[in-house]
């Protein structure tokens, strides 16, 4: 099937290992043109090889608002624009309410919730002008069935839901799709520095009984930012097996 990804500019935020490698490796081969960030010229370089020829590799900090939008703009001045924002980051130290100071929570906000305003507010102008464009961002499953010792990141991150949904009505009429994606366990290095190597349990306690694919994940990310998925916006999506239980 035909995505109509073929030329589309596409930034992949935080897109050196993990679901961010991912979806910038589905996005490529659907022929678009993609530039990623991370903090390390080393770890890019390593995801460019990986991901293909021609990919924009951009030192970025998205630990900052400042940093987040400097990605944007600076990978919208690479591309000649953006049609495809996807919006990634990694996750806050893992923590309880009473391992979970003040200053952690400041932190979180500004990777998890901040940044994804900064980089809407640096792509949307532009995909309001050309009356087209997508935005996708990978959040977390916590979102919709919160786990006890990532309160920070449950917090922060469900901030950012509520701000995207709001954004998905504002810019539907002007042709801007605005989703979020919910992933739980997949076999990522960010999961094994939360529960160790041996993931055999995690898998157990999750209705398919395996932990989920990067490729496939970034796979689903494709469809959601292709044109096939027009009519599909402010959704925030759980790729987890079933392991969440809520009905919504």
């Amino acid at each position: 099937m035909d995505l109509g990804l073929e030329g589309r500019r596409a930034l992949v935020a935080a897109a050196t290992s993990g679901l961010g490698l991912a979806t910038a490796q589905a996005l490529a081969r659907e022929g678009s043109r993609v530039a990623i960030c991370g903090r390390s010229r080393a770890r890019i370089d390593e995801a460019i090889a990986l991901i293909g020829p021609g990919t924009v590799g951009i030192v970025a900090d998205l630990s900052s608002p400042a940093g987040a939008s400097a990605f944007v703009t600076e990978a919208i001045a690479a591309l000649g624009g953006v049609d495809i924002l996807v919006i990634n980051a990694g996750g806050p130290p893992p923590g309880t309410f009473s391992t979970t100071r003040l200053e952690d929570y400041e932190r979180a906000i500004a990777l998890n919730l901040l940044s994804v305003i900064a980089m809407c507010e640096a792509a949307v102008p532009e995909m309001i002008a050309q009356h087209y464009g997508r935005i996708l961002a990978i959040t977390s499953v916590t979102v919709r069935q919160p786990i006890a010792n990532l309160i920070a990141s449950t917090t922060a991150r469900s901030g950012a839901t509520g701000f995207l949904k709001t954004l998905a009505t504002e810019v539907a009429p002007l042709g801007i799709t605005v989703n979020s994606i919910q992933p739980g366990y997949h076999a990522t290095a960010r999961v094994r520095g939360l529960v160790g190597e041996d993931l055999s349990q995690l898998a157990a306690d999750i209705p398919t009984g395996t932990l989920g694919d990067p490729g496939d994940f970034g796979a689903l990310v494709a469809v959601l930012c292709s044109d096939r998925a027009g009519f599909v916006t402010g959704a925030a999506i759980p790729v987890d097996g079933g392991q969440s239980g809520g009905l919504q």
